[in-house]
């Protein structure tokens, strides 16, 4: 986790953050439109400034977790919504991350690990660990290809690899182009719904 927190914390003081939209992406805005049930437990990992818990803390879900690896965008998530709970933001590995939840979503957090077999099924069995039973896998992967280069972050693939990866863990009830990326993504993400198998 050290090596990890250092790189993340490190492109977060060089404000080198090209993911960081500004806003809630617009596939999980629309997503969290549709939802009814306020209570339910919401994690996202691998939050970053997470802009997407504001939105769903703005709308009355309270129970939502925000984890990333570095500090300083929970102190940055903090200082915007002083009233979130503390105990609620998580600065901790996803991979040793205990707890279940209802809901996980997933925004521009798979594609930043280094693309190892070991990882990318590390992660597909670790989300489906943290789901509970009817619990739901619900994001955007990036649609492009994947290059040799191993620091070129973030890392993409194709529909294809993604589901050779998440296949033995997770059972997919849509996983399509997406129809309302944000202008500079149409064409390169596929919006996803996952369910543990």
């Amino acid at each position: 986790m050290e090596n990890q927190e250092k790189y993340w914390t490190a492109r977060y003081h060089n404000q080198s953050t090209g993911w960081d939209i500004g806003h809630p992406s617009s596939p999980l805005k629309a997503y969290i439109d549709q939802l009814r049930d306020k209570s339910i437990s919401v994690l996202i990992p691998g939050a970053g400034n997470a802009y997407e818990a504001e939105y769903l803390w703005q709308n009355g879900f309270r129970n939502i977790y925000v984890m990333d690896i570095s500090q300083i965008p929970l102190t940055s998530f903090q200082q915007r919504i002083p009233d979130f709970p503390k105990e609620q933001l998580l600065q901790e590995d996803f991979f040793e991350h205990k707890g279940l939840y209802d809901l996980i979503l997933e925004q521009t957090f798979f594609c930043s690990f280094v693309p190892t077999d070991e990882n990318r099924l590390g992660y597909a069995k670790q989300m489906a660990n943290l789901l509970k039973s009817n619990g739901k896998l619900v994001g955007v992967w990036f649609n492009f290809p994947l290059t040799g280069d191993m620091e070129k972050r973030p890392f993409g693939g194709d529909k294809a690899l993604y589901l050779s990866f998440f296949r033995p863990y997770l059972k997919s009830l849509t996983f399509e182009i997406c129809h309302n990326s944000i202008p500079p993504r149409q064409g390169k993400e596929l919006f996803g719904m996952f369910m543990k198998k």
